[in-house]
């Protein structure tokens, strides 16, 4: 199965991309992102985008999301450096993939239009009891978690219709004790969404890892915004976001 996995996504890499979203991230997040949590703070230099959440744990007020102005369709391609600048060992980083609203009551499907209710309390439920995306969480950790080496990486397909909160969201495998993630060390990262293939690689100077995931057996996510999420506490840097498409 990892050579099978490595073999597409070698493929996938050389599919025709065309790029959509260029960010060095060294200037006026603004420019591209949109920001729900009062709390966060962020900070540009020629290393990149400095994102903090907020620094009181257990707050909902202290989460903190960047989403993209833009939002894309179809098949998408993610290469950006992310570098830890916390020392937590609690709660986790998030990947939205394709954000899109519930479609019900005040949560339209485009999340934009209703930026204003997480604005003050990004709380977690917000986002997965009223948005249809892909979540992939990194540099993760269990809120009552005491050890630096029990990391984790998750995906996850939030289905706002089947009412369950984030139960039977998830998507086999979990990726444990991945040895990644170190403060302070920059981690390249592609992260390609295809057909029923979702991948992300994550490679520093020392180590690789390939994370794969099948994607038939729930809805398919065909558009919408991009999303990083900071728990309360947690910090990390970006640098070089880009986002490419595959025009069909």
């Amino acid at each position: 199965m990892a050579d099978e996995s490595r073999g597409r996504f070698e493929e996938l890499c050389g599919a025709g991309w065309t790029e959509a979203l260029n960010d060095p991230c060294t200037d006026d997040w603004a420019q591209h992102w949109t920001l729900d949590g009062l709390k966060a703070n962020i900070s540009h230099s020629d290393q990149g985008m400095d994102f903090h959440a907020g620094p009181t744990y257990g707050d909902d007020a202290h989460h903190a999301v960047l989403w993209t102005k833009q939002s894309f369709k179809g098949d998408v391609r993610l290469d950006y450096e992310y570098t830890r600048i916390d020392e937590e060992i609690r709660a986790v980083t998030i990947l939205y993939i394709q954000a899109t609203g519930s479609g019900e009551g005040p949560y339209k499907k485009d999340i934009a239009e209703w930026a204003e209710l997480r604005r003050e309390e990004p709380s977690m439920g917000l986002y997965f009891n009223h948005m249809n995306t892909f979540h992939i969480s990194c540099a993760a950790f269990g809120l009552r978690n005491d050890d630096v080496a029990e990391d984790y990486i998750r995906a996850r397909r939030y289905t706002p219709d089947r009412k369950g909160g984030l139960k039977n969201t998830d998507l086999e495998p979990d990726y444990t004790r991945t040895g990644l993630f170190e403060t302070g060390v920059p981690h390249k990262v592609t992260v390609i969404k295809k057909g029923d293939d979702l991948f992300a690689h994550w490679r520093t100077y020392a180590k690789k890892l390939l994370c794969h995931w099948k994607t038939g057996e729930v809805p398919p996510i065909v558009e919408g915004r991009i999303g990083l999420r900071h728990m309360y506490t947690r910090g990390a840097r970006y640098r070089d976001f880009r986002v490419s498409v595959i025009d069909e």
